[in-house]
């Protein structure tokens, strides 16, 4: 296959199907590109950490295309790898949130009493019992007012020249805020950091980012590797930025709390699928077995002695969700999908990553195991299936 058709394939991937997917995983990276409230030389001012953000997105994606494409499936992330950086990458998200929260209001300014900012030439507008910035203190790159009580200094009357607001201290003043031009060096970590943050979204690939990948694997070529996930990044690009200015105009509306809150709830959720990948959580479905519902996921064995499975992978997860199988026997797991275009597409099982087609089946060849139980779960480890090897009667 050309590299037009796999770059045509990536970018129909990503708009059709990895738009939720990919968001719901790696979205709440997002979250780094908020500023602390205040802080004008943080990354959520303007567009230009949201395009940092897809351009480091794009250049990582398209380099680990090209290095599947050349060296195959060995530079390939296992299953319990990715859930590992799924758990970290959640973490950090969970942590971002957190420290976003708590500093919504670290100035210590009241909603409720906000002034024109013109007015009190605080850039927040608000109005706290000290003035916003403690009794006795100034806002950054202001002098100290004197107490109401105090006489007025004579000095400043004999030299208004001399006051801090006058006109040479401006560009000091824009420098320590970061609200200089946009050439300015406060602008470059935030956006530097926004690009590191679109590159580490290749470490927590969504269950569309891992059919794309094995893709580039087969197609045996760093161009044609390449051009599969830069498609797929492309094409998922659209609901990154919306979903960047979204918490951006969030934060600039004053909504950090609600900005906060999602990112905290999309860390959890990134850390628990983790969990649920890597099988690192208890399993309620364990009392389940022997149920009716296991016996009718019982294995078949055919004349040549090898036990036969149907599985179906929906979107909702995968029917039967547990199934029965004989000990020492090999077992082929058939795995169909209907018009399935979520996360079940893909998945992790004995240790390896299984695409399945759109619509279709792809059989699984498992060698005889002892007793036990074989754990499997979708790309994104949101859903989870289980079949247990008993003892032959």
């Amino acid at each position: 296959m050309n590299a037009a058709a796999l770059f045509a394939g990536g970018l129909a991937a990503g708009l059709a199907a990895g738009t939720a997917s990919c968001t719901a995983v790696q979205g709440g990276l997002l979250i780094g590109l908020v500023a602390r409230p205040g802080d004008r030389s943080g990354p959520s001012r303007g567009f230009a950490p949201v395009a940092a953000f897809l351009t480091g997105r794009l250049a990582a994606h398209t380099a680990l295309g090209a290095l599947l494409g050349l060296a195959g499936a060995s530079v390939q992330v296992g299953p319990r790898t990715r859930a590992a950086l799924l758990v970290a990458a959640g973490t950090v998200v969970v942590v971002l949130a957190v420290r976003m929260l708590r500093r919504r209001r670290e100035a210590g300014c009241a909603p409720a009493r906000k002034a024109p900012a013109a007015a009190r030439g605080d850039p927040d507008g608000c109005v706290c019992p000290d003035g916003g910035h403690g009794q006795g203190a100034a806002p950054p790159g202001r002098a100290p007012s004197p107490p109401l009580n105090s006489a007025p200094s004579p000095l400043l009357h004999s030299a208004p020249s001399a006051s801090l607001d006058s006109a040479p201290s401006a560009p000091l003043d824009s420098a320590a805020r970061g609200t200089g031009s946009p050439g300015t060096g406060a602008r470059s970590p935030a956006l530097a950091r926004a690009a590191a943050l679109g590159m580490a979204t290749i470490f927590v690939p969504c269950g569309v980012t891992i059919g794309v990948e094995v893709v580039a694997v087969g197609a045996g070529s760093a161009l044609g590797g390449a051009a599969a996930l830069a498609g797929l990044a492309l094409g998922t690009a659209p609901a990154f930025a919306a979903l960047g200015l979204l918490l951006r105009t969030l934060v600039s509306a004053r909504l950090a709390a609600l900005a906060g809150i999602a990112a905290l709830a999309a860390g959890l959720f990134t850390v628990g699928s983790g969990l649920r990948l890597g099988g690192w959580l208890p399993d309620l479905s364990v009392p389940q077995f022997g149920s009716p519902a296991a016996a009718a996921g019982r294995a078949l064995t055919g004349t040549d002695g090898v036990q036969r499975l149907t599985v179906w992978a929906t979107a909702e997860g995968f029917r039967p969700g547990i199934a029965v199988a004989a000990a020492g026997r090999p077992v082929e797991i058939a795995f169909r999908t209907k018009d399935n275009r979520g996360c079940t597409r893909t998945l992790a099982i004995d240790g390896h990553d299984v695409v399945l087609p759109v619509t279709g089946e792809r059989v699984v060849r498992l060698a005889a195991r002892p007793e036990g139980r074989l754990r499997y779960a979708c790309g994104m480890g949101m859903y989870v299936g289980f079949v247990r090897f008993e003892r032959s009667p």
